[in-house]
């Protein structure tokens, strides 16, 4: 399949009118819904906006390639748009961009889609392309261009270099979408290395696979390995050998500076620690205590979200219906709560426990994390109990790995499959045996002094989660709060998570009904994004305010904080509760306590957030 084949006249804009990121953005989706590419304009454009949050896809060199795999894609095509004044689109390199490329791939994207949206980022690499595409003057003369383009470059392509005295020098690729960045970094490295006279093996970590993968025989030959990746990639294998661990987009602008640090050996020796070749340069991010909890929190939210509403929905039978021995008893209740209460709420704490020992050691540090999880959970030790044991567990099997580290080459094979698991598994087990009795005391007793507190400090506990889950709309502090109230949940206490609902539905909902009422305090982009955040809003993704808040933050967030905070307070001083961690107005209909209430505490906190906003803001400009 060739790039023309997705990329047409219909979806090329010859002269985009955007003078900024967000409106490039939106005029681009809007050229591939016209065009009849996509099944969902708006949840493509929350796709593309959840990408740019991991990491801008300005890379530099005035070109910029938004891009998202999903369902919300009817046909996989690409949309091309050129500024020749330039866009300020958050560039690597600071400069403004002036080409886009906006990769829409389908959900099911077959191979062959996959690798010809990569060989487009090969291409762009080359300056004097990338100067026709700016001179061009037709739509005809840019798909012109790009198809003669392809035909030049990839009649032939190449995987090894020449190979010099230096030795093979081998890179990893890997970006969170797997469709540019993956594809870029590793032409980068490739054609730099073929102009210094290096050998060099790329893997690649695409939506498609991994390609070309680096074999033992590679690995133990290598002079110097460069990891450039920006999600986890397979790490054990190059146990003792020189790292140069750095973000993808390092490959892209630097390939030169790594290669040449690769060949003399400058990187740092992996132990499988944190403090060894994990160190990862020129970035700045999150790292320790945060990044390990957040692996485990979000590989454990499908089986809260998923687990919950099935059990959300059991309620709707009768409170006890799932019973056999209560007069409202129903089969189906009881399948539903079997599958939701049982299985998936079974297994949140154990995957929650081993998917922070993985992001701390590794494999090995998977199982040994899932059993302490699991010890955790039928002693009701908890949430509390469940990341103790992933952090017991990652560290236990690091110390293992250094513990083990003298021991003959000949048994390097069997530490993964059978030391670690074997002692990771049965230290952290026997600490986990001993610690589940304190926790489940400590959890009881957090749940009886909820249970007993006042209503002026329950209003006060409220009144602060409702705050903390507008504070950075889904950051850090709004995930503490969401994970404190499915604690509560799995404790049986509802009243938490009811308020914390209803807190985070606000943000979108005040700024969708604020750009209703005051509409010329925002811009028609603006106006347009507000109509999204009322479905964003009232299914409880208190994210769409982002673009909202960081485009004005000092008369925004301060707006979304207070309004949040009295619709927690109010849900609080209602005495509502709600049994499903998520779901927006689609759980409204079984929360204990009264519906209206709970509607009535959300839309108080929604028009305080509008007027804030429309008193606080100034009248658009354009």
């Amino acid at each position: 399949m060739k790039i023309t084949d997705l990329l047409t006249e219909q979806t090329v804009k010859l002269e985009l009118s955007s003078i900024s990121k967000s409106n490039v953005i939106q005029e681009l989706v809007n050229t591939l819904d016209s065009a009849g590419k996509l099944e969902d304009k708006r949840k493509f454009e929350e796709a593309i906006l959840a990408r740019e949050a991991q990491s801008t896809t300005g890379i530099g060199e005035g070109i910029a390639i938004p891009h998202a795999k999903t369902n919300a894609v009817k046909t996989p095509a690409i949309a091309f748009g050129r500024s020749k004044q330039g866009v300020d689109y958050e560039a690597l390199d600071g400069q403004p961009s002036h080409l886009f490329f906006m990769i829409a791939a389908s959900e099911g994207a077959n191979n062959a889609h996959l690798e010809t949206l990569s060989r487009l980022s090969s291409m762009l690499m080359d300056v004097d392309f990338r100067n026709k595409l700016v001179r061009a003057t037709s739509k005809s003369e840019i798909i012109n261009l790009i198809d003669y383009k392809e035909k030049e470059l990839f009649q032939e392509e190449v995987v090894e270099v020449n190979v010099t005295s230096t030795g093979i020098i081998l890179a990893v690729t890997a970006c969170p979408t797997g469709i540019a960045h993956t594809y870029m970094a590793a032409d980068a490295l490739k054609n730099k290395a073929k102009e210094l006279g290096f050998t060099v093996k790329v893997e690649t970590n695409g939506s498609s696979g991994v390609k070309n993968e680096l074999t033992a025989e590679d690995i133990d030959s290598a002079v110097g390995i460069i990891v450039a990746a920006d999600k986890h990639v397979d790490m054990e294998r190059f146990h003792g050998k020189r790292i140069i661990q750095v973000p993808v987009a390092q490959a892209i602008r630097k390939p030169e500076e790594l290669l040449v640090k690769a060949s003399k050996g400058d990187g740092t020796v992996y132990t499988g620690t944190d403090k060894s070749s994990a160190k990862t340069e020129g970035v700045k991010e999150r790292s320790g205590f945060y990044k390990h909890l957040m692996n485990g929190v979000s590989n454990m939210l499908p089986f809260v979200v998923g687990g919950g509403i099935l059990i959300a929905i059991s309620f709707m039978f009768g409170i006890e219906a799932f019973d056999p021995s209560h007069p409202d008893y129903h089969w189906f209740a009881e399948a539903l709560m079997t599958i939701g209460g049982g299985n998936a709420f079974g297994l949140m704490i154990p995957v929650l426990a081993g998917f922070i020992a993985l992001s701390i050691a590794d494999r090995p540090g998977l199982a040994a994390g899932m059993v302490g999880g699991l010890i955790a959970a039928t002693g009701e030790a908890g949430f509390l109990g469940g990341i103790i044991a992933g952090f017991l567990a990652g560290y236990i099997v690091l110390g293992l790995k250094y513990a083990l580290k003298g021991l003959p080459a000949s048994l390097e094979g069997i530490k993964p499959v059978l030391l670690y698991p074997l002692f990771g598994i049965f230290i952290t087990g026997m600490m986990m045996l001993w610690l589940v009795t304190p926790l489940k005391a400590f959890n009881n007793g957090l749940t009886s002094w909820l249970g007993g507190l006042g209503s002026g400090n329950l209003v006060f506990l409220g009144l602060l989660l409702g705050a903390m889950m507008a504070i950075d709309m889904g950051g850090p502090i709004n995930k503490a709060a969401f994970t404190f109230g499915i604690a509560m949940i799995d404790a049986g206490n509802f009243a938490p998570h009811a308020a914390i609902m209803a807190a985070g539905m606000v943000p979108p909902l005040g700024l969708a009904l604020a750009t209703t009422l005051f509409k010329k305090k925002f811009n028609k982009q603006e106006r347009e994004a507000g109509k999204t955040c009322y479905v964003m809003g009232a299914t409880f993704i208190t994210e769409g305010a982002i673009p909202f808040a960081a485009a004005d933050p000092l008369r925004v967030i301060p707006s979304l904080v207070v309004g949040s905070a009295v619709s927690g307070a109010l849900v609080m001083l209602f005495g509502i509760g709600l049994p499903a961690p998520h779901g927006g107005i689609f759980v409204i209909p079984i929360v204990t306590g009264s519906i209206a209430l709970y509607v009535l505490a959300i839309a108080i906190g929604t028009v305080i957030t509008a007027l804030m906003v429309g008193l606080l803001k100034k009248q658009a400009t354009a």
